[in-house]
């Protein structure tokens, strides 16, 4: 059996971008008002074996290469116009995240943080209330529903755009009707086989993260053919599963899931290869923020201290055209994303 794959290369930024475009020697990537790609690489699997040519984006046009999910601009999520990169500043009302486990102890501090974030430029707050750092156990749906419904309710009255960090549906439910206007789903709706149904009902966008594993066993020797590859697949599968369930591609966000079952060298390789998971025609998210892998690059052990390591990898990110950034640094973020932005663009407002 064989598939084939396109990966965009080649990548240029602001009138350089602009110039290729109008000369037709470019396409814009992923609706991105500032990126395009110049190169397509066309990657083909047949049973294990891999090989890979590289070629121009007119020979591309020339062969009719399926080009579109790489050039179609992606709809709003929640409101959000996602034609530049935007900010999820991350919200954990738990006690043993990685990074900031007990910091917000109560829903008054956990709200207190989160309008904080959005003081800072965060324009969606991610709250979740189970740690799903290696290791971790789950915690029941009562006490998930404790942290984590009055931190919905205090944000959205606040004005920020909630996104509910969880995998069980009874949570999307209770978040839905507190005005949560995103489900962010570590299990891609597969925790649970409520998942599809509840979240097709309540209507709203859905990101949906690859692991591989449960967070107890998922970092216990990940292994993969090709770790873009199989990521790419994974999702490719979810996508499907959740447009047979009755969600509209629209409302469906993808996230290649950076440390959860992947080593450090699979983290890397999935940064290298940012541009492969644009073909799936959906809004990409990264999350890499203070996770091990930059911990392991940097040698910084303690989270809190990933900092510059986080900023840099968001950074990375967003020049590959990834539309939405999780991170727990909204404020570092954002500086760095402004300047490297006026740099490839100086016509730009910044970011």
């Amino acid at each position: 059996m064989s598939k084939t794959y396109y990966r965009p290369l080649g990548l240029l930024w602001g009138p350089d971008a602009y110039r290729a475009i109008d000369a037709g020697q470019a396409g814009r990537l992923a609706g991105s008002e500032f990126i395009a790609f110049t190169l397509v690489e066309i990657i083909t699997r047949t049973s294990g074996e891999i090989s890979r040519r590289t070629v121009s984006y007119a020979e591309a046009k020339a062969l009719q290469l399926a080009l579109d999910s790489f050039e179609t601009v992606r709809p709003d999520i929640a409101g959000i116009a996602l034609h530049r990169p935007r900010l999820m500043g991350i919200v954990n009302v738990t006690p043993d995240s990685f990074s900031d486990g007990g910091l917000l102890e109560d829903s008054a501090a956990a709200i207190a943080h989160g309008k904080s974030l959005l003081h800072e430029g965060a324009h969606i707050l991610d709250v979740g209330g189970e740690s799903t750092r290696p290791g971790s156990k789950g915690v029941s749906v009562n006490e998930e529903l404790r942290r984590t419904i009055p931190v919905v309710e205090g944000l959205n009255r606040a004005g920020g755009i909630v996104s509910i960090d969880t995998r069980k549906p009874e949570v999307m439910k209770a978040a839905a009707l507190s005005r949560a206007a995103i489900i962010n789903d570590v299990s891609a709706l597969g925790f649970s086989e409520d998942s599809l149904p509840v979240a097709a009902g309540l209507g709203l966008p859905v990101v949906l993260m690859h692991a591989q594993g449960t967070p107890e066993t998922m970092q216990i020797e990940p292994t993969y053919d090709d770790v873009a590859l199989d990521v790419y697949d994974g999702l490719e599968a979810r996508i499907e599963t959740c447009l047979a369930a009755g969600i509209a591609r629209s409302l469906l966000v993808i996230d290649p899931g950076i440390g959860f079952g992947k080593t450090s060298r699979h983290n890397v390789e999935l940064l290298q290869q940012l541009t492969l998971f644009h073909g799936l025609g959906v809004p990409l998210l990264v999350g890499l923020s203070r996770k091990g892998f930059t911990g392991a690059l940097t040698g910084e052990k303690e989270p809190r201290g990933r900092v510059f390591g986080s900023v840099s990898g968001a950074v990375h990110a967003a020049l590959n055209g990834a539309q939405i950034l999780r991170v727990h640094d909204v404020k570092q973020t954002r500086q760095a994303l402004s300047v490297a932005m006026a740099a490839v663009d100086p016509a730009s407002s910044g970011f």
